[in-house]
């Protein structure tokens, strides 16, 4: 069932898929609408999944699902996998790599591996006060509080 993103609780688990470019304005479009379809009927063990997303700078799309009336089974995740593989394919983009990093240099977001964001590190490219952007968070308040945070307040600090 899809919900109103802001509306769904602080307690909504949350899925962070990071795009390794920004979307243009037509993909947006077009994402929207798929994404609007999927989360419509997405469900677990027949019941349907209240959940709602966001694309935030036009390269993160944000999953949040209210779990307090139906949690997520092992099906619906695979399911949304599948279907963030199906945009990776269609919009040829990386959104399932976790070994990458973004941050902010300025207004622009930066992409970088893993390994060349630790080496920038080590040269003093990217700094503790660098803002990255953390997606680990595991739900809704995380999200809202922590995801775009100093590299000294994320798992990031510990290259610094």
């Amino acid at each position: 069932m899809l919900t109103d993103f802001n509306t769904l609780p602080e307690t909504s688990r949350i899925w962070i898929y990071q795009a390794d470019r920004s979307f243009t304005s037509d993909e947006l479009e077009e994402i929207q609408s798929e994404m609007d379809a999927f989360l419509k009927d997405w469900t677990a063990h027949g019941s349907n999944l209240k959940a709602g997303y966001e694309i935030r700078y036009k390269r993160f799309i944000v999953i949040a699902l209210d779990q307090s009336q139906t949690a997520a089974s092992g099906c619906s995740i695979d399911a949304s996998v599948h279907f963030i593989q199906h945009l990776e394919k269609k919009y040829d983009v990386q959104l399932l790599d976790k070994m990458n990093v973004s941050y902010k240099q300025g207004e622009y977001i930066a992409y970088k591996t893993l390994s060349d964001f630790k080496k920038m590190a080590k040269q003093k490219a990217v700094s503790k006060n660098t803002v990255v952007f953390n997606n680990l968070v595991n739900n809704k308040q995380e999200y809202e509080e922590h995801w775009e945070v100093p590299a000294s307040e994320s798992w990031h600090g510990r290259f610094m």
